[in-house]
């Protein structure tokens, strides 16, 4: 397992978070069946106007997420010379819903997402200069990872460069063996309707979950930036999954701790992780480090939860250094 250090970076102008960037444009793009997604893009001319950006950057968020959230981490990319896209998952944040109602987040089965992946990945590095990263952060991460798994991600469209932000490559759950959780999830799925919630929301529908911040960020005017997105826009409105998402989630899983999954994916990846992370397996992702044949570690500690890229301006910058370095490392501009 390799560790990541930290680097100095440009400081640029203040970014406003609560406001779409003036070089992002928002649209859809379609997906293989015609379902659309949203979109954000940047051209990737940096601070300094290069007419020729240092590569392409694809990031995906997280269960229940939207780009929204992250402008602040695409914007700096940008800045720094990378082309940016950003994208939904079919069924979250603008791009529609899988259940039976506008809140809860539902998927029949993860392949579907990574079969999306797939496509959109081979869409895009047709449309933007390499080198070509992928990013995702906590489900967002896991889905990137299991599509490499799956060789989804085949040969002919491979990244140079993956990282993953808090991925979701564990979940943190009961002292019980892991697959008694995965079949007490299929068991929930059984004696009920599969498409219904998975845990209590807050009492009114939009509004967060008090003592949610605790799980997710030591800043709290980056925490409250998703309520504001929430307000401004209402689509954006999600809740908790289904039974189903946490039984598929169990078994995808399940699938990477597979002997020899992980260990088939060469592409270097990083992974920046939180020993304090109460929502995602810190250890689950350090094991995947230590069996990835290029696997890296930016590992973090109390000072960061599980949103390590919406942490205190100390916090995030470390992290957004380490990534820096990283690229500048195994994806050089061509």
């Amino acid at each position: 397992m390799t560790q990541v250090a930290a680097r100095g970076r440009h400081a640029g102008a203040p970014i406003n978070r609560r406001a779409i960037p003036p070089a992002a444009t928002e649209s859809k793009w379609a997906l293989e069946d015609g379902h659309e997604v949203r979109r954000i893009d940047w051209p990737g001319i940096g601070i300094e106007g290069k007419a020729s950006p240092r590569g392409s950057i694809l990031f995906l968020p997280g269960r229940g997420d939207c780009y929204e959230k992250y402008l602040e981490t695409l914007e700096e990319w940008h800045r720094d010379g990378w082309r940016v896209t950003a994208s939904d998952w079919r069924g979250q944040a603008g791009s529609g819903r899988l259940g039976k109602d506008a809140y809860t987040g539902h998927i029949d089965d993860f392949s579907i997402w990574t079969d999306d992946l797939a496509f959109l990945w081979r869409t895009w590095v047709k449309e933007v200069p390499g080198p070509h990263v992928i990013a995702g952060h906590s489900m967002g991460g896991h889905l990137i990872m299991r599509a490499l798994v799956d060789g989804k991600l085949d040969q002919e469209v491979d990244a140079k460069a993956v990282f993953l932000s808090a991925p979701m490559l564990g979940m943190q759950g009961p002292p019980v063996p892991f697959f008694l959780q995965h079949f007490a999830a299929k068991l929930m799925t059984w004696i009920g309707a599969p498409t219904r919630q998975a845990w209590k929301w807050s009492e009114k529908p939009g509004e967060l979950p008090k003592d949610r911040i605790n799980l997710l960020t030591h800043d709290p005017d980056r925490y409250a930036d998703e309520q504001f997105w929430r307000d401004t826009r209402p689509e954006l409105v999600m809740g908790p999954a289904s039974w189903r998402w946490v039984e598929r989630a169990y078994a995808s899983c399940r699938a990477l701790d597979a002997p020899g999954a992980m260990e088939r994916v060469e592409v270097p990846v990083l992974i920046a992780s939180t020993a304090n992370d109460k929502l995602v397996s810190h250890d689950a992702n350090v094991r995947a480090v230590e069996r990835l044949p290029n696997g890296r570690m930016f590992e973090l500690g109390a000072n960061a939860h599980h949103e390590v890229l919406r942490e205190t301006d100390s916090v995030r910058a470390s992290v957004m250094d380490a990534v820096a370095s990283f690229l500048d490392e195994v994806a050089p501009p061509q």
